[in-house]
This record gives structure tokens, C-alpha cells and sequence, in this order.
């Protein structure tokens, strides 16, 4: 959600330990027309169409942070690999500290699953951008593949140095008065409570299978949330429509009532339960 250094800022003062930005292309892009965005009985529907003012325009901002006090992981979107490796690139030189390759935007035609789905142009994109850059690269996934565990193995093939799960789930409301779709365009990605089943099975079924580190994101609103992806297999977690929920103390809000969880089941760190459930 964050496209300025101002929102990021915000943010980083709310207690994040790290920043994924908004998804950016080579080129400014509007996304599509309203409405784009509503909220659903257990979550938060959109197809914004990875708007995005372009790299060149959206490194002023990167620039601004530099001096940031946590990571600034820059999520980046392209047609092929030869786009993502510029995009890469450019976010190295500018100060990113790591960058998340958007292979599974579920609404995007061209840009993000029709890429994600398929194992070798995963290993290809990824294993290129790796050889050009040398910060750490997360490789996100969808939910909406049957093959997202073969996936993950193609990206940690490519050398990933993570595996980020889930983006958003594939789907649509039909307006009961209007017989029609209300997103402009039909479908969206479905994000927030709903889909946090969805996050845990695909983390837990990933980490079996690979041994780099998994972040977990999906329907994340409190510590035990965290939690289960930690069991799952995660190493860190995503916040994003948690913010819409419980605003931006949303974080301190997860940390404490995390700390309090492991302080009443006699954890020292956090650590001791990444992947516990596969015991």
C-alpha cells in the first residue's frame, strides 16, 4: 500500500520491522476504473491493476528513505525477465534493500499470474535478476495455482533468497440489483481474514518442501495469526489489510500479543517455533 515516502514513513514509525512497497513497473500505469476496491463479509475485494507512477518517478521516493531505519523491500512487476532485471536494478542503485518480484498478481493480465504459473519462466526471472543484483530477492506466489509447491521449488532453484505466500485470492461479487460484477473488472484479488486458511496450508505445504525461508501474508490482524504462519513454517509475516482493521498501531498491537503468548507458553524466541507444526 505505500507509494510515497510519506505513507512508508508513517508506517515505519508504527513499529514495522520492514517496508514492501506498492508494486512498480518500468512505466506510470493507472491500473483500472472505479470501483475497484470493497470490503466483503471477512475481507477487502480489489483489481486496482497494479497502478503505479512508474520507476523513474517512484525512486525519488526509495531515495527519500534511505536513512530508514528498517528495510525497504521494493515489490516490482514486468512482462519478462528483461524488465524485471532493469527494475531490479534500478531499485539496487537507488537504496532498496531487497526486492519482492509480484509474479502473482491475480488481476493483471500479462504482468503477474500467467508468469507466476509457470515453473521454468519463474526459475528463468528469478535466477536472472539474482545474477544482476546483489541484495536479497523474495519471490511472491498465488494461491490461485494447484503447482504453487512446484513453484516455490523453481524459485528456489533460481536462487530466491525467499519465498513470499500468499497474494490474494482469485474472485468476484455480483451486484444483486445491477445482475452484474461490481469491480470494472469483474475480478480481483480477495485479501483479509477469509483467506488466511488458504496462507497457512500454502506456507505449510512450501516449507516441506524447500529450505529457504518463507514469508507468510495473508488475513494477519492479531499474534495469533502470526502465529500459526510461524508454525506453518513461516520466518517473518506481511501486514496489509490488518492496517485497514486495526490501523497503524496494528504492529505493536501483534508484537505484544505475541511476546504475551510466548511468555505464557514458556518460549524464549519466536524462533523456537518456525515450522513447529511439521513435528
Amino acid at each position: 500500500m505505500d507509494e510515497d515516502a510519506g505513507s512508508m514513513k508513517r508506517i515505519i514509525d508504527s513499529g514495522a520491522g520492514a517496508i514492501v512497497t506498492k508494486s512498480i513497473g518500468l512505466k506510470a500505469r493507472e491500473g483500472y476504473p472505479n470501483p475497484t476496491i470493497l470490503e466483503l463479509e471477512c475481507g477487502l475485494l480489489n483489481a486496482m491493476g497494479l497502478p503505479n507512477p512508474g520507476i523513474e518517478n517512484f525512486l525519488e521516493e526509495i531515495n527519500a528513505l534511505k536513512q530508514s531505519k528498517v528495510p525497504i523491500i521494493a515489490s516490482i512487476f514486468g512482462s519478462n525477465s528483461k524488465e524485471f532485471v532493469q527494475l531490479a536494478k534500478k531499485m539496487e542503485n537507488y537504496g532498496g534493500d531487497a526486492v519482492e518480484l509480484n509474479l502473482s498478481c491475480p488481476h493483471a493480465k500479462g504482468l503477474g499470474l500467467e508468469l507466476g504459473s509457470d515453473p521454468r519462466v519463474v526459475f528463468e526471472i528469478t535466477s536472472k535478476v539474482k545474477d544482476s543484483i546483489g541484495i536479497p530477492v523474495f519471490v511472491k506466489l498465488s494461491p490461485n495455482l494447484m503447482n504453487i509447491v512446484e513453484i516455490a521449488i523453481a524459485a528456489e532453484k533460481g536462487n530466491a533468497d525467499g519465498i513470499v505466500a500468499i497474494n490474494t485470492v482469485k474472485a468476484m461479487k455480483i451486484d444483486l440489483d445491477l445482475k452484474m460484477p461490481v469491480l470494472s473488472n469483474k475480478v480481483g484479488g480477495y485479501s483479509g481474514r477469509a483467506v488466511k486458511p488458504i496462507g497457512i496450508r500454502c506456507v505449510y505445504e512450501i516449507y516441506e518442501n524447500i529450505k529457504i525461508p518463507i514469508i507468510g501474508v495473508g488475513g494477519i490482524t492479531n499474534g495469533e495469526d502470526l502465529l500459526e504462519y510461524i508454525m506453518a513454517g513461516a520466518s517473518a509475516v506481511q501486514i496489509g489489510s490488518g492496517l485497514y482493521y486495526r490501523e497503524l498501531d496494528i504492529f505493536k498491537k501483534i508484537c505484544d500479543e505475541t511476546k504475551n503468548w510466548l511468555k505464557n507458553n514458556r518460549y524464549d524466541n519466536i524462533t523456537e517455533l518456525v515450522g513447529v507444526a511439521h513435528r
